[in-house]
């Protein structure tokens, strides 16, 4: 009882489908880090052509580790009954960034798809179940964060504001993952560069 007296209750409760969104958008990113955890403890980068750059790949997967992480924190957190550490504007940002990122990434990896099937960039031989399956899980897991991201906007009267900083710290997120840091990372000499 006296918890709930420190946090107060959230002003509605979230439905019980945006409760199970979030708990399998959570599920969803844990398990993600878990493949990343598994590249690391198996030593996946340590042979091969990339083996010298074994470190940086290092670097790069356990950051993924700690976004995916992140993720699924940020995803319980917006169904959670009880208000959390963090004020309901930054998990806002948190939930809307997290739904942009995603929805990038989705849809570049849609437009290469097209690209592919097209002839246009690649081959469309290269187009494989396994990578078709990855494409509809990001794009669901898009779906999943939207979900989150307008339920919580809605419950706590967030405004556009929250929404448009969010959407903006996706090229931010997306520009450091893919390039600020691997470029950082070859100029250390740690890895490849491109």
């Amino acid at each position: 009882m006296a918890s709930t007296i420190d946090r107060p209750l959230a002003p509605t409760r979230p439905g019980t489908g945006v409760t199970v969104t979030g708990a399998l958008a959570a599920l969803c990113c844990l398990t993600f880090a878990g493949v990343n955890i598994i590249f690391e403890m198996s030593g996946r980068f340590t042979d091969g052509p990339y083996a010298e750059y074994a470190s940086g790949f290092a670097v790069m997967n356990w950051f993924v580790v700690g976004l995916k992480v992140l993720g699924a924190a940020v995803a319980l957190l917006s169904v959670a009954r009880v208000r959390g550490f963090l004020p309901p504007v930054l998990l806002g940002v948190l939930l809307w960034g997290a739904f942009a990122l995603l929805g990038v990434y989705a849809l570049g990896s849609v437009g290469q798809a097209i690209g592919m099937a097209s002839g246009l960039a690649g081959d469309p031989n290269q187009i494989d179940l396994a990578g078709v399956a990855y494409v509809l899980f990001f794009l669901l897991l898009t779906v999943g964060y939207g979900i989150l991201a307008i339920s919580y906007t809605r419950r706590f009267r967030l405004s556009k504001t929250v929404v448009v900083l969010g959407a903006l710290g996706a090229p931010v997120g997306l520009g450091a993952i893919l390039l600020a840091i691997p470029a950082l990372l070859a100029a250390l000499g740690l890895m490849p560069s491109l």
